[in-house]
C-alpha cells in the first residue's frame, strides 16, 4: 500500500480550489459564475457537493473491484453533455442530494470500513474543491485506501495541479480523437486538446499504473469507449497514449456502448458496436505500441 502523506501546502491549495468557484474556472468550460453565492453555471451545481448514490461496486475494472468492490461515490451532474450517457439521470437530469464535506468524508470512511479496496469518485470534476477538503478530512481520521479520480477527461490542468498528492489513481476517459465529435456528441469545445493536456498532468503526478496483489494502488488508468462507425477515432487516441504518455499506459478498451438517452436521434450512434469494430479498436491499440490493454470483448 502506498503511504498517504498530505502535501505541506495543503491548506493553501484547498483555499485556492475554493477560490476558483468565486468566478468558476474549476473546469475548462470556465463559466465564471460565483458558485459560492449560489450562481449556477453549466453544471448547475452549488458550491457544496451533491451525490446521487454510493456503495461497493463490483463492475469496475478488475484491478479496482477486486473481491470486495470499489467504494463508488456517484456525484451529480457533469461538465460533459454526452448524448449517449448511460448515467444521464445523474449526469444531466441531475438526480441527487447535497451533502456536507463532513458527510462526504464520513461516506469515504464508511466505504473503507465495509471492505472496499478504494474510494472511487465518479464525475468529480465540478466538485473538485469539496472533494479535496473531504479527502483531507478523511485522511486525518484514518482513511488508508487509494483515491480514484474517475473523470470524463475534460479537466483543467490548474485544478489537477491543486489536487496533486491527494489522488492516487487517475481514471480518465479519453473519448474522442477529434474535436468535431467532442462538440457534436458531448457539447464541449476542443475535447482532444483538453484531454491530452489533462492526461499529461495526471501521468506526471502518478505515473504508470502500479498493481500490487492484483489491485491498483497508484497511477494512470485510461478508459476508451469504442463507438459505432469509429466516432471515437480510436487510432488517434491510442497513438497519443503510446507516444506522449507511455507505452505502459493501462488502457481499458470498452465495448459496452448501447444507444441510450438521446443517441437514437443520431443515426450513426443508433446501434451497438459490432465485433469487427471492437476488434479493430483493440488492434489499433496494439499497433500503436500499447502493452497493457484490458479487453472486454462482445
Amino acid at each position: 500500500m502506498v503511504p498517504h502523506c498530505l502535501p505541506p501546502d495543503i491548506e493553501e491549495r484547498l483555499e485556492r480550489l475554493e477560490n476558483l468557484l468565486a468566478s468558476c474556472t474549476i473546469c475548462p468550460l470556465r463559466c465564471q459564475v460565483n458558485r459560492l453565492r449560489g450562481e449556477l453555471g453549466h453544471c448547475a451545481l452549488p458550491a457544496e457537493p451533491v451525490i446521487s448514490s454510493f456503495g461497493p461496486h463490483h463492475g469496475e475494472e478488475r484491478v479496482l473491484s477486486g473481491s470486495r468492490g470499489s467504494g463508488t461515490i456517484f456525484f451529480t451532474s457533469c461538465n460533459l453533455n454526452c448524448v449517449y450517457c448511460q448515467n444521464y439521470e445523474i449526469s444531466q437530469l441531475r438526480y441527487g442530494e447535497p451533502v456536507s464535506v463532513e458527510d462526504l468524508a464520513f461516506i469515504m470512511l464508511s466505504l473503507e470500513k465495509q471492505g472496499c479496496h478504494n474510494i472511487n469518485l465518479v464525475s468529480p470534476t465540478p466538485h473538485a474543491a469539496s472533494i479535496a477538503r473531504a479527502i483531507v478530512l478523511a485522511r486525518s481520521r484514518g482513511l488508508s485506501v487509494p483515491i480514484v479520480y474517475n473523470t470524463g477527461g475534460y479537466d483543467a490542468v490548474e485544478t489537477l495541479r491543486l489536487l496533486s498528492g491527494l489522488i492516487d489513481i487517475y481514471m480518465p476517459d479519453f473519448k474522442y480523437g477529434s474535436a468535431l465529435e467532442g462538440r457534436r456528441y458531448s457539447n464541449v469545445p476542443r475535447y482532444p486538446s483538453i484531454a491530452r493536456a489533462a492526461l499529461k498532468e495526471m501521468h506526471a503526478q502518478v505515473g504508470d499504473l502500479v498493481i500490487e496483489n492484483g489491485l491498483a494502488v497508484r497511477g494512470l488508468l485510461v478508459r476508451h469507449l469504442v463507438l459505432p462507425n469509429d466516432i471515437s477515432r480510436s487510432k488517434r487516441v491510442f497513438a497519443f497514449l503510446a507516444s506522449e504518455i507511455s507505452p505502459n499506459t493501462y488502457v481499458n478498451v470498452m465495448s459496452q456502448y448501447y444507444p441510450t438517452y438521446r443517441a437514437t436521434a443520431f443515426p450513426e450512434l443508433s446501434r451497438r458496436v459490432t465485433p469487427a469494430e471492437y476488434d479493430a479498436a483493440v488492434a489499433a491499440a496494439r499497433d500503436a505500441g500499447l502493452k497493457r490493454i484490458e479487453i472486454q470483448g462482445l
